[in-house]
Order: C-alpha cells, then structure tokens, then sequence
C-alpha cells in the first residue's frame, strides 16, 4: 500500500475490495482522481502517473497509447491485479478503451470522464504544435496552461470555483516541458480502440462546455458501443473537460452509482 515506483513508474494504492485502476490525461497525473476518491471507499484504488507524466516524468524514449497500455497492464501483473473497474479521464478514456477492447477479461467495467475515441484531424495538428510549443521550457509551458484555461474549463468553473482552476493550472504547469511534448505526440498518434468489441458495463461523462468531449461525439460513442453490457451518457451543466475538478460531487454520484450498479450484478 502507499507510493511506489515501479520500473520508473509512480503508482499509488490505497484502501481494500474490487480493484479500480485510475488512468489520468494529458497533463494530469494521479492526483486527477483525488475529487472522485470518496465514491472509491471499499475499493482497492490503484493510481498510476502514465509514462511522461506526474512523478513518473524521467521514462525515457517515445510515448504512445500502446505503450501506456502496456505499462498499465504490467503494473497491474506486479501488483497482482487479474480484474478491474477502470476509470480514465481525456487521453486516459483511450488507454482504458484500448485495453477493455482486447484484454475484455482484465475489466470488469470502464467509467470515462471526458472520452474520445481518438483526436480528430485538426486536434492532432495542434498536439504536434503544443508539443513544439512545450518544448520551450517553462515559458512555453505556462503559454500552453493559460491557454487551457480558458478553453478546458467552464466560464462558471472560473468564476466559481477557483481551488479547481490553481489545481488544473499546478498540474499543467509542474508537467516537464519535454516530456509533455512526448505526451502530446502520443495523443496525436493515437488510433481508435476497437469499441465495438467492448464487453463490459461502460459509463461516458462529460461536461456541456467541453469542447474535447462534446456530448454529441459522447452520445455517438456510446452508439458504437454495441456489445458493452450497459452504456450510460451523463452530461453535466456548466461544465468543460476537467470533469472530476470542475464537477466532483456529480462526478462522484454518478461513480457511486455506476459502481453499485456492477456489484449488485456479480
């Protein structure tokens, strides 16, 4: 239990029960989860810093969403996890697509916050752009987070809820400006999962406001979701794409639910 590190990998763990696995996007780290942790009581929590990122930044080489997938699932095997519910926010809700599509008995169910399939074209040119941008050291770094705040979260979340706004900002700004630019690279490599194949019970959230997210490309997602054994779309008010720190109770509601809802299935 506690803070380890795993071949470079900063993974926590803490609490008791089924096994949840957070995967965290781009530009978060575990912390990203820290909102939804009481919904996670009874829980066996597993918090990963994907490679590049949080306090798992000195990874060396190229990142991509394979090898995300591959870390998680290697850690999981270190930590003798065989099954999980998986949570992934943003970059993180394509890791866990991909590996509830082809390792369909590892998940017991899939809650996304803010998911995409994958970057649509344009969205790929400006992670390449943001990348170089990165690059430029701590300069180019808060010239990214100023920008991500005002189109990553809510008016309303910026008015209101300013303790949501200092965490986004730390979490941008405490990234490596190299290598978040190797994470962004990875997100604009990024190919589809196939979702189709997906089995298990799938909840999709996402905010009115997020543009990465936005709920028509969530309600078109969960429409490709032919196989999962139930789909849910929740889409919350006044809300951008940093559903956990912007909305933590709703997010957390509907966590708890979700959860239940498996438990009382076995």
């Amino acid at each position: 239990m506690g803070f380890q590190l795993i071949d470079r990998i900063a993974v926590e763990e803490e609490g008791d029960g089924p096994a949840v696995v957070c995967v965290h996007g781009l530009g978060g780290s575990g912390n990203t989860y820290t909102p939804l942790m009481p919904a996670l009581a009874r829980h066996r929590v597993v918090r990963i810093d994907l490679p590049g990122s949080g306090r798992s930044q000195r990874a060396e080489g190229a990142l991509s969403i394979e090898r995300y997938v591959g870390t998680l699932l290697d850690v999981c095997d270190r930590l003798k996890v065989a099954r999980a519910h998986w949570i992934g926010h943003s970059m993180g809700t394509i890791v866990c697509q991909h590996i509830a599509a082809a390792h369909p008995k590892r998940v017991a169910s899939v809650a996304l916050f803010g998911p995409l399939i994958a970057p649509p074209d344009a969205a790929r040119a400006a992670m390449t752009a943001r990348a170089a941008k990165a690059r430029e050291g701590a300069a180019g770094m808060h010239e990214i987070t100023q920008a991500l705040l005002q189109g990553a979260i809510s008016a309303d979340t910026r008015q209101r809820l300013p303790v949501a706004v200092a965490y986004v900002r730390e979490s941008l700004m405490r990234q490596d400006g190299e290598a978040y630019a190797r994470s962004c690279e990875a997100l604009a490599g990024a190919q589809a999962a196939a979702v189709e194949q997906i089995e298990a019970p799938v909840l999709l959230v996402t905010g009115d406001e997020d543009g990465v997210a936005p709920p028509q490309a969530v309600r078109a997602m969960a429409e490709r979701l032919h196989r999962a054994a139930s789909k849910r779309v929740v889409v919350l008010p006044r809300c951008g794409h940093w559903t956990p720190i912007e909305r933590p109770e709703e997010c957390q509601r509907e966590l708890r639910d979700f959860l239940a809802a498996q438990a009382r299935s076995i």
